[in-house]
Order: structure tokens, then C-alpha cells, then sequence
């Protein structure tokens, strides 16, 4: 196979430059690691579109934010993705404070960011009213918005492929070689050659360069915490940050565009490019800090916690160019904050370094700009739902009621290019509610057997090795023997609606019990309430069945917002009927 051009990471940045370049008459790959594009940096972030202020006055950071905040709406209007400008506020606590939102104003007029002003405190809090009444004064910024990263990501990598692109997801590179006419890539299972590579491989893209000998640059790793909300908190009507620091802009408290509300993200710079662990330490701080913004932020109502990771660069500024080591790279790299905001400026720019590299750019006459998506179930008045339900009968089957999504969505999300629990949730929030996916994990992996023909223990929760079924135990081995999808309708029925089914394996290495006292007859992964439940779901439906729940913490309902309902769940599962004793929990 022959490509005119390699794009290399299917993130924000990388399908950006994907969807840019398919105007042109190109033959273009979309190369991932991953199962699905957004798996990274994409799906964790802020979601914000920054207006500009923050970056230094002549770097690329500072450029391309404010060429991408005004050309951001366009984009989403073609692609149907969701937008709101709502402005954000940056609030002042104390004098020094003020100083440095004198400071950003200066920077965010020279960067030629549009509408900024200093407000006071009361002006403030009239353009949201939550603000603290500590704030005593704030910068305002009207052309800042939010939208959704992944499902951005997601629209530019449909259109890039509706126009053309081709995708190689679960393709890392292992090597590249330069051929002098073109770059040969060893990407997954596959060897091909490409005339142009561009390295948009997030944290991992000074690894990736290294593999054509460009060694200019490195990435290290910054973890942001984040705490989101249910859509039952009372709603934000701005993005409120504190002043920033150099580790970044700050935790801020935001809205999102479907109606839920965050605290985050923390910084902490680390080693690990792959460690999106959530840390008390770093829970407490979102607290902290949230409630000195907002003082009736209601945690109790924390639905999840999440972490996502920076690529932050040695250079401390957008690494864009073409590589001295080998002519036919393109470096994308170094994309930290504001990346979302900027990514297509940087495919712009990415344009600009091919177009004086040789690439010849013909414009397609027949280039689709838009990528048409029906409207969500859940935002459908009644009249809608009927007719949709008139054309498809499945959008009368609910399949996630925490955000009313239907099988029909499902389907839809699968035929795109779905093949993970994750990335179908990416693309229809199914698992994205309060519940978090314990009544509809088990509904949608039956969905994705059928639609997939793949048996239940060949699904995956994000690719790789994350399986979500595992193997029968040996007493059930000999029922199941030769089924696929039987062994999880069988066995599952206990746990469905609380948690994704999984049917216990064989011992943990080192465990030593006998076969007729100690083999599971359910296995539940995960002491959290969804766990919990599903356990005594399990001990209610059969009451002679034991049901082991498998937690790696100490206790059970190590989430502090979670700890009330764990408690009570731990207390009736373990007080189930047990009439014989294999029957106890």
C-alpha cells in the first residue's frame, strides 16, 4: 500500500489534520494505537475553547488559539457537534490577584483576542451568579465556549473518512524507515509506504520521531484530575477559573455542553505516559479549590472521577515543523493546552509545512465539508420520537436511562466504526449517566455480540486487554462447552441491569482452596455500589448461588460520594438468603 500522506495519533490533533487535508486530492492514513480515535489525551480534557489570553504574546500557542477560537463555531456547525460561547471568567481573590488579570489582559490584547475587560466583583457575579462573593474582581472573556473533545475528534475522523481517509486503528508503529522518496511505516500488522508522515502521537510523539532519528524534542507527561457532576447539580452558566499558575491554568469549574458540571483538572507532572490514576490527594484539591470558586458546589452529587494526560513540551511551546532529521516528517507535537482550541489552526499550519515541503495540494471538487448526524433521542420532543420510532422500531427500546439512549443509537454507533463498551459511550453517551453504566453495560455488550458476531469473551472495555467477560468456571465449563454467546445469556442474568456480567475464572495464582467449597458461581469485579448491587441482585435471583465481589481496595466503596449507598449494599449482600453453605456471599 502507497499513501500520499501518514497521519500518525487519531487524537484531536491528528483527526484535525485528517479531516483539513481530505479537500485535497491526497490518499491519506489515519494510524492509531488504540481500538478507536480519541483514546487518549482526547477524551480527558477540559473541553474548553479558550479565547487566548493565557499564552505568551508571539508563540504558536498564543497564534493558533485565537486563529482556532474563530474559526472553532464553523467547524462544529459543519460537523454537527455541539457548541456554546458561553465566556468564561478568570476571578481575582486578592490584590495580587488583580495584578495578574492586569497582566492577562495586556497579554490577551496582544494577542489580539477580541472583548476582553476587567469587571467587578458584582459584575461578575451578574454573569454568573454562583461566583463567589469573595471574587473581587475578574477578567471577563465573551469569546471563550465549550464543546466535547472526543465527539469533535469523532466528527473529524468520519469526515476525513467519508472524504476518502483511511483508518488503521489498533496499529502502533513499531518502526519507521526513511526510503529517501517516501517513509516506510510498520504500523500493527501492516507495512506501508507514505511520501509525508505527520507525528500527531500526543504524549508518545518524541518517541515517535526518534524512530526517523529526530531527536530535537521530548514530552513529558502532566496528570489532570478531574470531578464531574451529575446533570442534577445545580447547572454553570460560565467557565470560571483562578488565576493561573506555571504549571497551567488552574482548576476551574465548569459546564459541559450536555449539562453536567466538573471541577478540574489538577497538574502533576510525572514519568508515566500511561498512568491516569486518580489519587485522594488530588480529589481533596478539587474540592478545595472548586468550592473557593463556588462555595454550593454539591459533591454529593460526584457521578465519576478521571484523569487525563498533557503533552507537555521541552520547548514550552507548540512543537509544529518540519523535521531537520528526515524531510518527509512533519511534527505535530507538543499539543498541551490550548491544543483543543487550536487544532485547526495546526492543521492550517501542518497545510502550509506540506504545501512548501513538495505535497502537491489539488482541491477535490467533490469534498464534502459536512458530516451529518441525526438528532440525539434524548433531545427529541414527542413528535420527534414518534416519527423516529416510526422509522426505526428500535428507538423504542431504551438502552441507557440515565442519558435515554436507544438500541437504534447503539447500532448506529457500531455500524461507524464502534468496537469497544468505550467507544460506543464516546459516541452516544450510553454509561455517561448517573449510573455509570451499571444498568446498560450489559445490554449494550449484547448488542455488540450480535452486531460484531463476536462472542461475549472476545469484548473489551477500551482495547487491549480489557476484557469484560472472562472464562466459565471449571464446574460450568462442561454445561457451556462450545457455546459463545450462551455462556454469558446463562450465566448473566443475575447481574444484568446492576453490572457488566462476569462469570468467575479459574483461581488467582497462589490461592489455595478446594473445588467443592471455594468455585464461584458469580464473580463480580468491583466493590463499588454498581458491584454491590449486582451482587445482590445476584443472591436475590438465585439465593442458593455463591457470589464473590472482587475489590482491590480494603473496603468496599472506596468513593467517598459512593460510601452511604456501598455500605448499605455490602450490608444486604452479605445478609441475602443463604440456604445451604455454598449459598453465602
Amino acid at each position: 500500500m502507497e499513501f500520499d500522506l501518514a497521519i500518525i495519533g487519531a487524537g484531536t490533533t491528528g483527526c484535525a489534520i485528517a479531516r483539513h487535508l481530505s479537500r485535497f486530492d491526497l490518499k491519506i492514513a489515519l494510524v492509531e494505537a488504540a481500538e478507536d480515535v480519541a483514546a487518549g489525551s482526547s477524551r480527558a480534557n477540559s473541553a474548553i475553547v479558550h479565547a487566548g489570553f493565557d499564552a505568551k504574546p508571539g508563540s504558536l500557542m498564543a497564534r493558533l488559539n485565537v486563529r482556532g477560537n474563530a474559526v472553532f463555531e464553523s467547524w462544529c456547525r459543519e460537523l454537527s457537534i455541539p457548541f456554546n460561547r458561553c465566556g468564561s471568567l478568570v476571578s481575582a481573590f486578592t490584590p495580587d490577584d488583580e495584578a495578574t488579570l492586569r497582566d492577562l489582559l495586556a497579554r490577551g490584547e496582544a494577542n489580539g483576542v477580541p472583548g476582553l475587560r476587567i469587571v467587578s466583583g458584582d459584575e461578575a457575579r451578574a454573569l454568573e451568579p454562583r461566583l463567589s462573593k469573595e471574587a473581587l474582581s475578574a477578567l471577563w472573556a465573551p469569546t471563550a465556549a465549550i464543546a466535547c473533545p472526543y465527539e469533535f475528534c469523532i466528527a473529524c475522523a468520519e469526515n476525513a473518512r467519508a472524504n476518502g481517509a483511511v483508518w488503521k486503528l489498533g496499529a502502533p508503529v513499531a518502526a519507521m524507515r526513511d526510503l529517501g522518496d517516501a517513509v516506510e511505516v510498520a504500523a500493527g500488522a501492516e507495512t506501508f509506504r507514505a511520501r509525508f508522515v505527520v507525528d500527531a502521537a500526543g504524549v508518545f510523539a518524541d518517541a515517535v520521531a526518534r524512530l526517523l532519528g529526530d531527536d530535537s524534542f521530548s514530552i513529558r507527561a502532566r496528570k489532570g484530575e478531574y470531578l464531574l457532576l451529575d446533570r442534577a447539580a445545580a447547572p454553570l452558566a460560565r467557565v470560571l477559573f483562578p488565576c493561573p499558575t506555571k504549571l497551567g491554568k488552574g482548576i476551574l469549574v465548569s459546564p459541559t455542553v450536555d449539562g453536567n458540571t466538573f471541577a478540574g483538572p489538577t497538574a502533576v507532572d510525572q514519568e508515566s505516559k500511561t498512568d491516569t490514576s486518580v489519587t485522594a490527594e488530588g480529589i481533596a484539591t478539587l474540592k478545595k479549590v472548586g468550592l473557593k470558586s463556588v462555595p454550593d458546589l454539591d459533591f454529593r452529587k460526584a457521578i465519576t472521577l478521571f484523569a487525563g494526560l498533557r503533552a507537555q513540551p521541552s520547548e514550552g511551546d507548540f512543537v509544529i515543523r518540519r523535521s531537520a532529521a528526515c524531510p518527509r516528517l512533519v511534527l505535530a507535537a507538543g499539543i498541551c493546552s490550548p491544543g483543543f482550541t487550536s487544532a485547526p489552526a495546526i492543521a492550517e499550519t501542518v497545510e502550509g509545512i506540506l504545501a512548501e515541503a513538495g505535497l502537491a495540494l489539488r482541491e477535490r471538487a467533490d469534498w464534502n465539508p459536512r458530516r451529518e448526524r441525526p438528532v440525539p433521542f434524548r433531545r427529541m420532543d414527542e413528535a420527534q420520537r414518534a416519527a423516529a420510532i416510526a422509522a426505526n422500531p428500535l428507538h423504542g427500546r431504551i438502552v441507557c436511562r440515565c442519558e435515554t439512549v436507544t438500541e437504534a443509537e447503539i447500532v448506529d454507533a457500531i455500524r461507524r466504526g464502534a468496537t469497544t463498551l468505550d467507544a460506543v459511550k464516546r459516541r452516544t453517551r450510553a454509561g455517561m449517566g448517573r449510573c455509570q453504566g451499571g444498568f446498560c453495560s450489559p445490554r449494550v455488550m449484547e448488542i455488540l455480540a450480535r452486531e460484531l458476531s463476536r462472542p461475549w469473551t472476545a469484548l473489551t472495555k477500551d482495547g487491549g486487554a480489557s476484557r469484560l467477560v472472562v472464562g466459565a468456571t471449571r464446574a460450568a465449563a462442561g454445561k457451556y462447552a462450545g457455546a459463545q454467546h450462551d455462556i454469558a445469556s446463562e450465566a448473566s442474568p443475575v447481574i444484568r441491569g446492576a453490572a457488566a456480567p462476569v462469570i468467575a475464572s479459574e483461581a488467582s495464582p497462589g490461592v489455595r482452596h478446594s473445588d467443592d467449597d471455594h468455585v464461584a458461581d458469580v464473580v463480580v469485579v468491583g466493590g463499588g455500589p454498581a458491584g454491590l448491587a449486582a451482587a445482590v441482585a445476584a443472591k436475590q435471583a438465585r439465593p442458593g448461588a455463591r457470589v464473590v465481589v472482587l475489590e482491590r481496595d480494603a473496603a468496599a466503596g472506596s468513593c467517598a460520594s459512593a460510601s452511604t449507598t456501598a455500605s448499605a449494599c455490602t450490608t444486604s449482600a452479605r445478609s441475602s438468603p443463604a440456604p445451604n453453605t455454598r449459598g453465602g456471599s
